[in-house]
């Protein structure tokens, strides 16, 4: 049934505010709403306050009436809109019918509709005016919060509000309330520059890790015990760890045997067997993640400490005995169990030892390798490199010097990755082959830094497969990492296979082993992206650190009038119009003018010399 049109210069209520019926055409009614204007309704969408008669709604004036003597008589009841009118301004008309319903929507005495208005019980209004007055003092202290930042400051009582923001910076969000209502762009970057603006972070905080999702704390995964294989006792040879100082996962080694070269690998599958909690977990994390402030592992700190070459007395490997014949091909491969006694060494106390054995065949070896790489097409990339450290909250970048006990160990990973590859080749056993797929482009000879610093971004992204493919930046026909189950998890899945092969066991299908190199290598991607990030975060906070430094820069790209430098003493690349045109590899001087942290941006100008 339709409903009954209101009467004509009554008061209703269109869409919460008042309207005055001024005629009624077919089924519908006009209505003044205010302003001027006449809208055409249905009844049904106005409800009737009062018959009137209202001239104009310009009469609905505010009336002074007592309103909690009204409340205390009805308290507990319900009413109707006439009879609270009638008991709070002695008189029901149009403006005392306002009146009325404005203390209704106000909500505090009464609330409801204008035929059964309920009455508020004194704990009921006592308890909204709690509620009033809690939102009135937070809308207070927003403002002040609001007010403080833009004035560069926090107070230890807005911690609570900058979590927001804190959650934008740290990726874990994607919108902020805070940096709306400053008019800032609601931007993981914009939100770690007011942090910094305002104190709440300093240069020291590192947001990368977080933003790529990437955990900070080592697995807390009980290990069971090692097994009491049996293996090969080599603790007879002097086996060396050579790494960079300050390393905490030691996992390769590398012996002499009168002629035979052995390269010992942690033996981290006697441990960790697929699909145990800490391979899924390493699974997860696809890799070691390195900051210049910490390591973060993807194993068990337990299983470093187990397994570690050198970090026990004796130490358990998985040891490759790799024979070479005449023209230093692999002639032999012996793969087995053994137990080894480990000395540790850093590059450079190696280096002063490369005239004694065993590092004096080891470093014949190397040489020989490279040289053999380097006539199957090899391509060097030789630019300069940098270690950033954070030390008690101090920045450290040493330049790593190029060192023959690095090439040392890199040849022999290499032989060892050649050698485990046709191995398992050989045996039909499937793991994870490492490629790399050629340049398009026909390559030069290179030897400035510009020029190697254009073959670096020619250069083809690795890939893994079931299939042996030439790896074109290695010199390699075939190659697979297999040295480093510390730190990589693919390594630990070559370990894995090998491990089951050399007992008889069962060993992983192509399609399982797929599915891991697809979990990996998404998750080392952003490992290494959140590294090379990292890097270069603590890099600008060694500037940040150092105002006024200056320091040389090479010239490797030109973009129109501006000129791409390379500062080789922090491996740091930055942009400057230096208003001349100076060719590649002029170097430059340099000194520092600012650095924007959040965008990882920095200026310097030209010194003149």
């Amino acid at each position: 049934m339709d409903k009954i049109p209101p009467p004509l210069h009554s008061l209703v209520l269109y869409k919460n505010q008042p309207a005055r019926v001024v005629s009624a055409t077919g089924k519908k009614i006009e209505i003044d709403a205010g302003g001027g204007q006449l809208l055409k309704v249905r009844p049904k969408d106005v409800i009737l306050l009062h018959d009137g008669p209202l001239d104009s709604l310009a009469n609905l004036q505010s009336v002074d009436g007592d309103v909690e003597t009204a409340w205390e008589l009805l308290a507990g009841q319900e009413t109707t809109l006439e009879s609270l009118a009638e008991l709070a301004y002695e008189i029901f008309t149009p403006a005392t019918a306002w009146s009325a319903w404005l203390l209704v929507t106000d909500g505090l005495f009464f609330s409801g509709s204008p035929e059964h208005i309920e009455v508020h019980s004194a704990e009921q209004v006592a308890e909204i005016k709690r509620q009033r007055e809690a939102k009135a003092a937070e809308q207070a202290a927003w403002q002040g919060f609001i007010s403080r930042l833009t004035e560069g400051r926090y107070e230890e009582e807005d911690k609570r509000y900058l979590l927001e923001v804190k959650a934008l910076a740290n990726g874990e969000r994607d919108s902020s309330r805070i940096m709306r209502e400053l008019g800032r762009s609601e931007t993981d970057e914009n939100a770690q520059a007011l942090l910094l603006e305002v104190g709440y972070w300093n240069e020291n905080t590192n947001p990368y890790p977080a933003r790529a999702g990437l955990p900070l704390a080592s697995p807390e995964i009980r290990l069971q015990a090692l097994p009491e294989d049996e293996r090969l006792d080599l603790t007879h040879l002097d086996s060396l760890a050579i790494d960079d100082s300050g390393s905490s996962d030691p996992d390769d080694a590398l012996s002499w045997d009168n002629g035979r070269l052995w390269v010992h690998i942690a033996d981290v599958a006697a441990l960790i067997p697929p699909d145990s909690p800490a391979d899924l977990e390493a699974r997860a994390r696809a890799a070691n993640l390195y900051l210049p402030e910490a390591t973060v592992p993807m194993l068990p700190e337990s299983a470093t400490a187990a397994l570690g070459l050198g970090l026990q007395e004796i130490s358990p490997a998985l040891s490759f005995g790799i024979d070479l014949d005449a023209a230093g091909e692999v002639s032999n491969l012996e793969i087995v169990t053994s137990m080894v006694r480990v000395s540790r060494l850093t590059y450079e106390e190696a280096e002063t030892q490369l005239d004694k054995a065993p590092l004096r065949q080891l470093a014949e070896i190397a040489r020989a390798q490279e040289k053999r790489r380097r006539a199957a097409g090899s391509i060097e990339i030789d630019l300069p490199e940098v270690k950033v450290r954070v030390i008690d909250g101090q920045v450290v970048i040493r330049p790593l010097a190029k060192l023959v006990s690095r090439d040392l160990v890199r040849e022999a990973m290499l032989l060892a990755g050649t050698a485990v590859g046709r191995y398992c080749l050989e045996n039909n056993l499937d793991i994870p082959f490492t490629s790399q797929e050629a340049p398009q482009e026909e390559l030069s000879e290179v030897k400035s830094l510009s020029e190697m610093f254009a073959l670096r971004k020619l250069m083809k992204p690795s890939q893994q497969s079931l299939t042996p493919l030439p790896h074109s930046g290695l010199g390699l026909d075939i190659y697979v990492q297999a040295t480093s189950p510390l730190r990589r998890y693919l390594d630990l899945v070559v370990h894995q296979q090998l491990r089951s092969h050399l007992a008889g066991l069962e060993t992983l299908d192509g399609q399982a082993l797929m599915q891991r190199v697809g979990a990996a290598q998404a998750i080392s991607r952003e490992v290494r992206r959140t590294e090379r990030l990292a890097n270069s975060h603590w890099t600008l906070v060694y500037l940040i650190q150092n105002p006024g430094w200056h320091g040389k820069g090479i010239i490797i790209e030109k973009y129109g009038r501006r000129d791409k430098l390379l500062i080789p003493d922090l491996n740091l690349e930055t942009q400057i119009y230096l208003g001349k045109d100076l060719p590649l590899d002029s170097a430059v001087e340099l000194e520092l003018v600012d650095v924007n942290l959040p965008r990882l941006a920095t200026n310097f100008r030209q010194l003149e010399s």
